[in-house]
C-alpha cells in the first residue's frame, strides 16, 4: 500500500516504537532486519584407531613372578594373578605373555605332561583349578590379550631329577634326555623331542582361546661358566643322523633342528588355529658384528638360533628379540640393534622387541632408571614400520611393573602409554575387516548405555567403544559375551563402536551422536 494524502496516516504504540527503534538504528523503518547467522556445526572427525603392541612376560618357573611361591590355596594365587592383570591394565598395557611350559610340565590340564611344581610344590599335584583357563577369563574383563609361552626343550634341574613326576617325558623317555652342566634338557635332534613339544602346543591352541603361542630363546642351552668348554652331549643323535645319510656338520645339524622346529610350529600352529599368532623371542644379538660395532654371545654359534633365517622366511607372525641393553650401551647399543633387526624384517612381521624391565633400579652396578624403558619405548615408535621397523614391546618382567620398582608403572601410566592402544592387525593370516555391528544409545543420567548388537558369526575378540567427551577421546576394549558399555552423559557428545576379529582388523566405524 503506498502512503497517499487521502490516506490517512494512523499510528498504533507498536508502530510508533518500530519507527523510534528504526530512527535510533539509523535504519530505514521499512528496512527488514537480518538475523545473526546460526553457530558453525562442531566438527565430529573420528580418529584412527591407535595400534602398539604393548605386552609383559609373567614368568611362572622357579616362581619368578606368579605365584609368588608354590603351596598357596586356590584364592591365593587367584588373587595374585588378578593383581598382576590389574597392575598391567593400569599400566596400559594390552597384552600379556604367560609361561605355561618352563620345562616339560604344565600349568594346564593336560594328558600329555604333568602339573607345574610351582603351583603346589610337588610336580603331578592338580592345584584345584584351570591356571590358564582362569587366565584368559580375568585378561578379557580387563580388555588384555593372553599368549602363551612355551619352552620347546628344557627338562629340569639335575637337581630335580629325583622329584620328577612319572608321566614327565624325562621319566616316560630317559634316552630323549641329555645333562648339561647343571641341567637336565630335551635333545632337539630327536623327532620324538619336537613331536611332544608341538602335540602340547596345539593341544593347548585346540583347547583355549589364546591369541598366541609364543617361545622364548632356549633351544640348545647357553654357555655355562660353571662347566666352561663343555659340548652339548648329542653325539649318538648325531652319529645317528650321519648313518642315516645325513651331510650337514654338527653345528649345522644343530641349527637346522631348530629351523625345522620353528618352521614346522607355524605350519601346524596354524592349520589348528589359523588366526592364532606365533612369536618368538630370541637373544637380542645374531650374531657380533651385524650390525658393525656389536660385541656379545654369538648366538648363531653357541645355541645354534639362526633367528634371522626365522624373522626372514616368515616363520613367525611376530618377533621380540630381547633387547636388554641400554640406549647408551655402546657394544650392544639397543637403537643399533633395534634398526638392524628391522632392516632384517623383509617379510613385514610384527616387530615387538623385549625390553630389560627387570634391571630398573635392580641394585647391580648399572642400573637403569626408570626413564630407560620409556625413551626406549619412544624409539621404537621412531621406527618406520612400513619397512619393517618396530611398532610395539614387549617388558620382562612382570614383578618390577607390579611392584611399581623405580617408580616404573607409574611412569608408564602417565606417559608413554597413557594413551590407551590396541595391537597392530596380523594382516597377513585375515585380510578381511569383520562387518560392523548395530548399536543403540540410551541416556540413564550420569551415564549414555551403548548396547551392541552382532551382525555375524565370526569369531570375535573384541569390541572397541570410545567417546568424546569435551573434546578428549576415551576408549575401552569390550570383551565379545558383553554387550552393553556405560560411558559418561556430561559432555559426551559423540560414540563410536567398531568389532575387532581374530587377529586385530577392524570393522567401519558405528557412530552414534545426541
Amino acid at each position: 500500500m503506498q502512503w497517499t494524502k487521502a490516506t490517512p496516516r494512523v499510528l498504533t504504540a507498536v508502530s510508533v516504537a518500530a519507527i523510534l527503534g528504526a530512527c535510533a538504528t539509523g535504519e530505514s523503518p521499512t528496512e527488514p532486519v537480518t538475523p545473526p547467522p546460526p553457530p558453525p556445526p562442531v566438527v565430529f572427525t573420528v580418529p584412527a584407531v591407535v595400534r602398539e603392541f604393548r605386552g609383559m612376560w609373567i614368568a611362572t618357573v622357579a616362581n619368578i613372578d606368579w605365584p609368588s611361591r608354590s603351596g598357596l590355596s586356590v584364592a591365593q594365587q587367584q588373587t595374585e594373578f588378578s593383581l598382576i592383570l590389574d597392575a598391567a591394565e593400569q599400566a596400559g598395557l594390552n597384552a600379556v605373555v604367560l609361561q605355561v611350559r618352563a620345562a616339560g610340565d604344565a600349568m594346564f590340564p593336560s594328558t600329555l605332561e604333568p602339573w607345574s611344581r610351582s603351583l603346589s610344590g610337588t610336580q603331578g599335584v592338580d592345584p584345584g583349578y584351570d591356571p590358564l583357563a582362569y587366565a584368559i577369563t580375568q585378561a578379557r574383563l580387563r580388555g588384555l590379550e593372553v599368549h602363551a609361552w612355551f619352552n620347546p626343550f628344557r627338562a629340569a634341574n639335575l637337581s630335580d631329577t629325583l622329584r620328577l613326576a612319572s608321566s614327565h617325558l624325562a621319566v616316560r623317555r630317559p634316552d630323549l634326555t641329555r645333562k648339561y652342566c647343571t641341567q637336565l634338557w630335551f635333545d632337539p635332534g630327536e623327532a620324538a623331542v619336537q613331536d611332544q613339544a608341538i602335540a602340547v602346543i596345539t593341544d593347548v591352541l585346540r583347547r583355549y582361546d589364546v591369541d598366541a603361542v609364543h617361545l622364548d630363546d632356549f633351544f640348545y642351552p647357553y654357555p655355562d661358566t660353571r662347566c666352561v668348554g663343555l659340548d652339548f652331549p648329542d653325539s649318538t643323535t648325531y652319529a645317528t643322523y650321519l648313518r642315516g645319510g645325513g651331510l650337514l656338520a654338527r653345528a649345522d645339524w644343530r641349527r637346522d633342528n631348530v629351523n625345522r622346529f620353528v618352521e614346522r610350529l607355524y605350519r601346524e600352529a596354524h592349520v589348528v588355529s589359523p588366526t592364532a599368532r606365533v612369536g618368538i623371542s630370541p637373544f637380542g644379538i645374531w650374531r657380533p658384528g651385524s650390525p658393525a660395532g656389536i660385541v656379545g654371545l654369538d648366538s648363531y654359534a653357541s645355541i645354534y638360533a639362526d633367528s634371522r633365517t626365522w624373522l626372514q622366511r616368515g616363520w613367525v607372525d611376530y618377533f621380540a628379540p630381547q633387547l636388554y641393553w641400554s640406549i647408551a650401551s655402546t657394544g650392544q647399543s639397543f637403537g643399533a640393534l633395534l634398526s638392524w633387526w628391522g632392516q632384517q624384517n623383509t617379510m613385514r612381521r610384527h616387530l615387538w622387541p623385549g625390553l630389560a624391565a627387570y634391571r630398573v633400579s635392580d641394585g647391580s652396578t648399572s642400573p637403569y632408571t626408570a626413564a630407560e624403558i620409556p625413551a626406549q619405548v619412544q624409539l621404537t615408535r621412531g621406527q618406520n614400520a612400513a619397512a619393517g621397523g618396530s611398532t610395539g614391546s614387549l617388558l620382562y618382567n612382570t614383578t618390577v611393573v607390579l611392584n611399581d620398582r623405580g617408580g616404573l608403572r607409574s611412569l608408564l601410566t602417565s606417559g608413554v602409554f597413557a594413551a590407551r592402544a590396541l595391537p597392530p592387525a596380523t594382516d597377513w593370516l585375515d585380510a578381511v575387516s569383520p562387518p560392523a555391528p548395530t548399536i543403540g544409545v540410551t541416556s540413564l543420567g550420569a551415564v549414555l548405555r551403548v548396547s551392541i548388537t552382532p551382525v555375524t558369526s565370526e569369531p570375535l575378540s573384541w569390541y572397541l567403544v570410545r567417546w568424546r567427551t569435551n573434546g578428549t577421546w576415551s576408549q575401552r576394549v569390550q570383551r565379545v559375551t558383553a554387550l552393553t558399555v556405560d560411558v559418561p552423559s556430561a559432555g559426551t557428545d559423540g560414540v563410536v563402536v567398531n568389532a575387532i576379529d581374530k587377529v586385530g582388523n577392524a570393522s567401519t566405524d558405528v557412530v552414534w551422536r545426541p
